[in-house]
């Protein structure tokens, strides 16, 4: 059986990788010194793979075909799908059969997760990888979750579903350790008259009710006021699918600044899981 070795969650945008000294540069170290951080911790336990929740930027998914979650099932994933992002095109390796396993497991739990074996990860997976300096080091397997065109999930579907995928990886045979990252968020708003525009009281009220801990606080906060957020902030969904899998354990809050200059609400943390 397969021990989680650490949940973690991350804010991406773009823009910190492609204008990395539009911030100050007391505030742009602090932030990427605490991705160095996360990606080290990831590092230093040695996991077997590692499980990102993130978003598709409707380049995998159109209205045409816009699933509420996605597993990727394949050997590797091209990345980044964005050919103006200023990170290498490279291939991360995947872990099939950790992705079976995980799909199998969560539709005998009652979801009903779609699949992909060509997928292509944009910004939302790589930037953060990259960041941490652990991009391709790890077969990955990619979630996908529905943050960009209603009708998305709801944010308890999210948590939930984040339970029967930590129940699943706890039980699969082929890996003694598995880690985890959620990327999104927080506060932010993309192509709106708003744009540049953060809500940090959003974005502390959200880590304070993931530090308190509990299953559902942090969801309930946020379906209720995430629309004042941004629609970026819709993203948090990949933060609840964490919460779930770490079954409400409480959040250590490493970092966060609402960076206007990067048009995001900056946080990073993990959760304090017991072993």
């Amino acid at each position: 059986m397969a021990d989680i070795t650490g949940v973690y969650a991350v804010s991406h945008t773009p823009v910190m990788t492609n204008m990395p000294d539009a911030p100050a540069s007391e505030r742009r170290d602090a932030a990427f010194a605490q991705f160095t951080r996360v990606g080290k911790e990831i590092a230093a336990t040695q996991p077997d793979a590692l499980v990102l929740i993130s978003d598709d930027h409707l380049h995998n998914f159109f209205l045409n075909n816009l699933p509420s979650f996605c597993i990727g099932l394949a050997r590797s994933y091209p990345s980044p799908v964005e050919g103006w992002l200023k990170i290498p095109k490279q291939d991360l390796p995947g872990d099939a059969g950790l992705a079976a396993h995980l799909l199998q497991s969560v539709m005998r739990a009652g979801f009903d997760p779609a699949l992909s074996m060509e997928l292509t990860l944009d910004h939302g997976m790589i930037t953060p990888l990259d960041l941490a300096g652990i991009a391709g080091a790890i077969p990955v397997v990619p979630i996908l979750v529905n943050t960009v065109q209603p009708p998305m999930p709801a944010m308890r579907r999210c948590v939930a579903f984040g339970r029967a995928l930590g129940q699943a990886i706890r039980t699969y045979a082929g890996a003694a350790r598995v880690a985890v990252l959620a990327t999104g968020g927080l506060s932010h708003d993309v192509g709106t008259p708003r744009m540049g525009q953060l809500n940090e009281a959003f974005d502390r009220g959200f880590l304070y009710h993931l530090e308190a801990g509990g299953l559902d606080a942090a969801a309930d906060f946020a379906e209720a006021t995430v629309n004042t957020a941004g629609n970026g902030a819709e993203e948090v969904r990949n933060w609840l699918v964490a919460q779930g899998i770490a079954e409400g354990a409480p959040f250590n809050t490493y970092h966060y600044d609402g960076i206007t200059d990067w048009y995001t609400g900056i946080g990073l943390g993990r959760w304090s899981m017991t072993a």
